[in-house]
């Protein structure tokens, strides 16, 4: 049996908006080509907020705030977490690149680098491209970037949800980056 006590929400000392507006941020940009679900956008919102991400980049039809169904699951994190919206994901990653971000697709390729075996460089920065959810990243995007990234998998479905990887690979990048 343990003493352990769930902390309540002023014990958790979070940042006001304004706080967090004004934070460094962690130097990743995510890009999302063509994300369909709201709630999957909404969720990315979420977890950029939770790993200080600098900035979210919606492309083609991913919807962008202020959306109630993409607030349901972002539950304010699209206030605080910086956005923008560029129609072609392709011009979004040459803009990127010329910007000095190293740009990965997260996508099962076949000289995709298994995430395990992903290293940043310290001193870099990185944007990581997203795709839909039936379709993955689009090959344009893919020959756009500098290599893809792949989540490895051991069961019988061929992805995560895109929400999903999206927490993963930010969480793996932020523990590696801190390393």
């Amino acid at each position: 049996m343990t003493n352990d006590r769930k902390l309540n929400i002023e014990e958790l000392n979070r940042k006001s908006v304004s706080e967090f507006k004004n934070s460094s941020k962690f130097p990743i940009v995510v890009v999302l080509d063509n994300v369909r679900s709201l709630n999957n956008i909404g969720s990315i919102f979420r977890t950029c907020d939770a790993l200080n991400v600098e900035r979210i980049v919606l492309c083609g039809i991913s919807a962008t705030p202020p959306h109630p169904e993409i607030h349901k699951t972002a539950l304010g994190a699209e206030k605080s977490v910086d956005w923008l919206y560029v129609e072609s994901a392709v011009e979004s990653i040459k803009r990127l690149k010329n910007d000095g971000y190293n740009v990965y697709a997260l996508e099962q390729t076949t000289n995709s680098i298994d995430l395990r075996s992903f290293v940043p460089t310290p001193n870099s920065k990185y944007a990581f491209v997203f795709g839909n959810e039936l379709k993955g990243v689009s090959q344009d995007v893919i020959n756009s970037c500098n290599g893809s990234i792949e989540v490895p998998q051991f069961g019988t479905k061929h992805s995560f949800n895109v929400s999903v990887t999206a927490g993963i690979v930010i969480w793996d990048f932020f523990v590696k980056f801190n390393a």
